[in-house]
């Protein structure tokens, strides 16, 4: 069985958002054939075509992290119906300058947790429009929006829910076949 190292970039940057917490519990509910690295975007300046010509070392190092993980996982919040502005800024970094997007061809998940019933059902709609231009392929199925309970998740990222944590098991489960899979129909990837 191979091991798959997945970086996974949070579109909230607070130290308590419940994307943060969800993230640690999809980490500790993964098969043991996924490895996580969190891929930090807090410190990107907005995005402007002018750097295309000399890139800042913020987006170097975003576009390197990248490059060296297999897969990547979007935890994403929801603002105003859509993805944080934060995540969106980072995709336009790691997408250019034209031609190389370090996106392309990397497998990859959406999910995402909000305390209204929803879930993050629209951001993520958003976010896969968007990623859908960059060509990672995306694990489609099973969709997660995650309505977050104080009472379901623990800070360290304990599920309490057995519901909740045989979900999220399945997707992490399911996260970790898709990879296996695109990642031996696209063995240029290794």
């Amino acid at each position: 069985m191979s091991t798959y190292k997945v970086g996974y970039i949070i579109g909230r940057q607070s130290k308590q958002s419940v994307n943060r917490t969800l993230s640690k519990a999809l980490i500790r509910l993964a098969p043991p054939q996924l490895t996580f690295t969190e891929i930090p975007i807090k410190d990107l300046p907005l995005y402007n075509h002018d750097y295309d010509v000399d890139y800042p070392p913020e987006g170097r190092t975003l576009k390197a992290a990248i490059t060296l993980v297999g897969a990547v996982l979007f935890v994403t919040p929801e603002y105003n119906r859509s993805m944080p502005g934060a995540l969106k800024n980072a995709i336009d970094w790691a997408s250019r300058p034209w031609g190389d997007n370090s996106f392309a061809l990397k497998p990859s998940a959406v999910i995402g947790a909000s305390p209204g019933k929803i879930g993050t059902a629209i951001a993520q709609l958003s976010l896969r429009s968007v990623l859908g231009y960059c060509n990672p392929p995306q694990m489609t199925s099973p969709e997660a929006y995650i309505q977050f309970h104080p009472d379901v998740f623990t800070p360290a990222g304990d599920v309490l829910d057995d519901s909740t944590r045989r979900f999220l098991t399945g997707f992490m489960a399911d996260f970790a076949t898709f990879i296996a899979r695109v990642r031996s129909t696209l063995p240029q990837l290794d």
